[in-house]
């Protein structure tokens, strides 16, 4: 019995130890050798047209094209009406921006790729920069992203997170703590050849090639469409960067806990896109190396790899701040709340959700 117990205290070490070294060997990461491109890139000062796709989103809409009036090379802003119930398409209209009304979902589609598409497809621009309604962009957002766009074929930017509330500010970094441990964080001059992660709140591209290799659609039913999109980009050939934006981009997606318990719980497996055992591996990788330490030191059971593990759990915390559009008490507690970000992966891993925006999306084939 005592030989027993000490050999599955040897294997908890053993697994904590190898989830410890794995995280920080992503956080480190390394930076990837420039593989060329599929696409010739002219310089950035092409036109450039932003694609909105908008459900239902009258009460938030507005800000967003505000922060794009007067924006650089911006030529038009297009907002795909994706048969909203609410004054979305007037609001869209009074803030000068072409309002296209979105035809009916095809099969096999999901509501925002569809969006999308048509938005891409009517659009004028050499290139095209798309945003969801929930982000704030400033005005120098689309010629910035499409200056990106010289070195990548097909870009994405990670903004900063508004959470009005104080229990949002102290579930969401818990949350996002879970992409960082598992795919490491956005760096601004890397293409891996296989990228883990894309942010389809900002996207850039120039408009022909993409729509020539098809636009959305060998994406068109992924509840994750933008890593989906990225990764089958990467697959072609082309040079994928997913790149920090704070300083230009911000976004307020959920309004409370539970917004983002729901909200974000719906895509953090990356339900279709990260398959077979891989997400089962990052969920007891964070489960070791994110969720149980610090419960672990508080309860005076923790020992030397609790203790580290602790140490670059707060230096992730110190590392996203500049994600974060205010880190108070809430934020700074965040670590408190890791047990049950993980649990809400682990749930969404085992029930993963196919409704958003009152629709519900094609399984995953």
């Amino acid at each position: 019995m005592v030989s027993r117990g000490r050999g599955l205290r040897v294997a908890s070490r053993v697994a904590r130890g190898t989830a410890l070294a794995v995280t920080i060997a992503r956080l480190v990461g390394r930076r990837e050798p420039d593989r060329g491109a599929a696409v010739a890139r002219p310089p950035g000062d092409g036109t450039i047209s932003v694609v909105i796709p908008a459900r239902d989103e009258a009460t938030r809409l507005g800000p967003c094209l505000a922060g794009l009036r007067g924006a650089p090379g911006v030529i038009e802003v297009i907002v795909v009406d994706d048969r909203s119930t609410d004054a979305t398409a007037e609001v869209a209209a009074a803030h000068g921006a072409r309002v296209i009304t979105g035809r009916p979902l095809p099969t096999g589609w999901a509501g925002k790729a569809w969006a999308l598409q048509q938005g891409i497809e009517a659009a004028t621009g050499e290139w095209v920069v798309t945003l969801d309604a929930d982000t704030r962009p400033l005005p120098g957002l689309p010629r910035a992203v499409c200056d990106r766009g010289t070195r990548f074929d097909f870009v994405t930017v990670a903004g900063r997170f508004e959470c009005p509330t104080g229990p949002g500010r102290w579930l969401h970094p818990a949350m996002l703590t879970t992409l960082v441990y598992r795919f490491g964080r956005p760096r601004p001059d890397t293409a891996p050849a296989r990228p883990a992660l894309a942010n389809g709140q900002c996207m850039a591209t120039r408009r022909e090639p993409f729509l020539e290799a098809g636009g959305l659609a060998p994406v068109r039913g992924r509840l994750v469409e933008d890593v989906a999109l990225a990764r089958h980009l990467a697959a072609a050939g082309w040079r994928v960067g997913f790149v920090p934006g704070e300083d230009l981009l911000t976004v307020r997606m959920f309004e409370s806990f539970a917004g983002t318990w729901s909200g974000w719980g719906r895509s953090i497996a990356l339900p279709g896109v990260e398959t077979g055992w891989r997400p089962w591996a990052d969920l007891a990788l964070v489960a070791l190396a994110q969720a149980l330490p610090l419960p672990r030191v508080l309860v005076r059971r923790g020992d030397v790899l609790d203790a580290a593990a602790v140490a670059v759990r707060l230096g992730t915390l110190a590392g996203t701040a500049r994600a974060y559009t205010r880190c108070d008490a809430a934020y700074w507690l965040s670590p408190l709340a890791d047990p049950l970000a993980v649990a809400r992966l682990g749930w969404s891993l085992l029930r993963p959700s196919r409704t958003w925006r009152g629709r519900t999306y094609p399984a995953p084939g």
